[in-house]
């Protein structure tokens, strides 16, 4: 069984920066693949950032530029350094991770990108 629990999320000016985490149970060398999805309010969830095979970064068009992915093998965690956000960012945010033939969820965090 894998555990993800995801951190940082929270209410930030256009333009401000915010950087999530997310901290796996047991090693996240042994994924396949870990990434971030996000979904706004009535709408599907949708691939933010990808990290596959430890090297392949998979990033949406509209967070290219702005959002890096990046993983800390020693601490089992997951980071989202997002720059420059916008209202559209508005959303909760959700790490997922393969692992053999299944894939994990965390139980999100909310950003919300507002005045």
């Amino acid at each position: 069984q894998v555990q993800l629990v995801e951190s940082g999320g929270g209410l930030v000016q256009p333009g401000g920066s915010l950087r999530l985490s997310c901290a796996a149970s047991g090693s996240i060398f042994r994924f396949n693949a870990m990434g971030w999805y996000r979904q706004a309010p009535g709408k599907e969830r949708d691939l933010v950032a990808r990290l596959s095979g430890g090297a392949v970064i998979n990033y949406a068009d509209s967070v290219k530029g702005r959002f890096t992915i990046s993983r800390d093998n020693a601490k089992n965690t997951l980071w989202l350094q997002m720059n420059s956000l916008k209202p559209e960012d508005t959303a909760v945010y959700y790490c997922n991770a393969d692992f053999l033939s299944a894939t994990f969820w965390g139980q999100g965090t909310q950003v919300t990108v507002s005045l």
